[in-house]
């Protein structure tokens, strides 16, 4: 089979290797679409992620769907649970699997991805595709997911104001969920003209360019007392910033983006005199059932999201 292995920086190599037999509660899986997340650029440009470096070859992807290629339920559409947590240690005894101490991660560390033609992974991560859902969407429930679990952190109520800051691909899913919730307004502030444009059509009520809410009289003009929930998905130290500026008092803000430097820095007095709640995003816990159904029912619109399709031979381009 077909296997794309990241070796150094900028060095994503093609080769054969033997496509592997699944053990006890394994499944093998031949793979359809695989997403090219966020972290996986970290990896590619910089040989890391936070505190995690690059020490062998690795297959990356983590966004992923296949059919079952093996065994009773060959043929089987199926989205891959890229987490296999270990089900022993207290986080996972608690109910935060996201969490696990001992988790193993799909293109992360010593745990090979989804960029090949064929994986092995554990049968009970693999969850029925319904027929409404194509393969590149059934890849989409991974980051859908980040963004279900993102919400749950958010606490948002019904009507309640909203601010997304950067509009990546989970931002413009979480202003699909967020309408899909009942959020109030939603702001969303992302440099990109064509995310801007983008999340006006999944629902945002106001799409801006951060220079045009630089200082703090910006902000109140936007978000006038502040924002109920503000989630911030760029994983710069500005959209920090301006998720603390645009939180009202006694608000919420959910940090989902991911530094290139590992450090994520704000003005203390902003966020200690508003008595800021703040809650980070670690991957998802167990939404996948919730992401297929919002999809399956037509709630969250997938596709669109997806620009470009590109064989595994490309996967260096």
């Amino acid at each position: 089979m077909k296997v794309a292995r990241l070796h150094a920086v900028g060095d994503l190599r093609l080769a054969d290797e033997p496509v592997p037999a699944p053990g006890p509660a394994e499944t093998l899986v031949k793979v359809t679409a695989v997403g090219i997340c966020g972290s996986d650029l970290h990896w590619w440009g910089e040989g890391e992620i936070g505190d995690a470096r690059l020490a062998h070859p690795l297959v990356l992807g983590h966004e992923a769907a296949g059919v079952i290629d093996a065994g009773p339920d060959r043929g089987k559409r199926v989205a891959i649970d890229p987490a296999i947590s270990c089900g022993a240690c207290r986080p996972c005894r608690d109910g935060y699997r996201n969490l696990c101490v001992r988790v193993r991660f799909a293109g992360h560390g010593e745990q090979d991805g989804a960029m090949r033609e064929h994986l092995v992974w554990p049968s009970h991560l693999l969850h029925p595709l319904p027929g409404a859902v194509a393969d590149a969407g059934g890849a989409v429930l991974e980051p859908l997911g980040v963004t279900v679990h993102a919400l749950d952190l958010g606490h948002v109520r019904l009507g309640a104001s909203v601010m997304v800051v950067g509009c990546g691909p989970i931002g413009l899913l979480l202003i699909q969920v967020l309408r899909g919730a009942g959020a109030g307004r939603i702001v969303a502030v992302e440099p990109l003209a064509h995310r801007r444009t983008a999340a006006a059509r999944y629902g945002a009520d106001v799409c801006l360019d951060p220079v045009d809410v630089a200082v703090p009289r910006d902000v109140h003009e936007v978000a006038g007392p502040g924002a109920d929930v503000v989630f911030e998905m760029a994983g710069t130290e500005p959209a920090v910033g301006l998720a603390m500026a645009a939180a009202r008092p006694g608000g919420r803000v959910v940090l989902g983006g991911i530094p290139a430097s590992d450090r994520i820095a704000f003005r203390a007095s902003t966020a200690r005199r508003k008595g800021l709640t703040i809650a980070m995003v670690r991957r998802m816990n167990d939404v996948y059932p919730r992401a297929i159904s919002l999809v399956a029912a037509g709630r969250v619109d997938v596709d669109t999201l997806v620009t470009h399709r590109l064989d595994l031979g490309s996967a260096p381009k």
